[in-house]
């Protein structure tokens, strides 16, 4: 697997505040990567760095092995780098359709609206969207507006995709078809980082799991690794947690 995305000693501050130091790290293409870390750990700061919505203070943001540091996020989605919100925003008076077309005609390189209707038209009927597509944004579930996150990132045309608490607010059953959604993501060679809380998911999609702590990487490994971790223990997942996946015979 190639080389993708490459953090070299990325470092973030807001006035006295360090929100991220030190963080290296690389994606592989192809990839499923769990990024995991207790709230205010630095995850979503980053994510804003590698995606251009904040400019690091320090280090280096490489992807395809071209520097990218300080670029604007017009110019990360162009680039093929897409992200979701854990708070979802549809723009609510455009229909789920004109949502995602948007994406497709701004950032993912259609050559005209109706170019880009029609790829809208696939991806929400990937994301089991296409009977919603004249509907409102507005007028869309929560589980519903989380798929049409997806659709519109997908729309870009993303090599990797940040998945931002994709599950937040969902019940066992949406969670469980939310995960095999990313798994058809990755299926089709997108690269996935995942931002998560819910460690069984975590778990159960990432190959390899990042963890940051107080804006540093402590772990970077696969489950089984990160859960004999004691660090990892000690500052997110807990003795408990970590007893039982040895049970479960999670191996590394």
């Amino acid at each position: 697997m190639s080389g993708l995305l490459e953090l070299r000693d990325v470092g973030k501050t807001f006035g006295g505040l360090q929100a991220l130091s030190g963080v290296s790290f690389s994606l592989a293409a192809g990839q499923i990567v769990g990024l995991i870390g207790p709230n205010g750990a630095g995850k979503t700061t980053l994510v804003n760095v590698v995606t251009g919505v904040q400019t690091p203070t320090a280090g280096r943001v490489l992807f395809e092995g071209r520097d990218v540091t300080g670029q604007r996020p017009h110019q990360s989605a162009r680039r093929g780098l897409a992200r979701t919100f854990q708070i979802v925003q549809p723009f609510p008076e455009m229909t789920v359709l004109e949502n995602v077309a948007a994406g497709a005609l701004f950032a993912g390189g259609a050559a005209s609206r109706r170019a880009a209707e029609d790829e809208a038209r696939l991806h929400l009927d990937f994301v089991g969207l296409g009977q919603e597509a004249d509907r409102l944004a507005a007028a869309l579930t929560l589980p519903s507006r989380k798929r049409l996150e997806l659709a519109k990132s997908l729309a870009m045309r993303p090599k990797l995709l940040l998945l931002d608490e994709v599950n937040a607010g969902l019940n066992p059953t949406e969670v469980d078809a939310a995960v095999a959604l990313v798994r058809a993501i990755a299926a089709r060679g997108i690269t996935v980082l995942l931002i998560e809380h819910l460690m069984k998911v975590v778990f159960s999609l990432s190959e390899r799991v990042l963890v940051l702590h107080h804006g540093m990487l402590i772990a970077d490994g696969p489950p089984g690794a990160i859960t004999r971790d004691q660090r990892v223990v000690e500052a997110y997942l807990g003795t408990r947690f970590a007893e039982r996946q040895k049970r479960l015979g999670l191996d590394g």
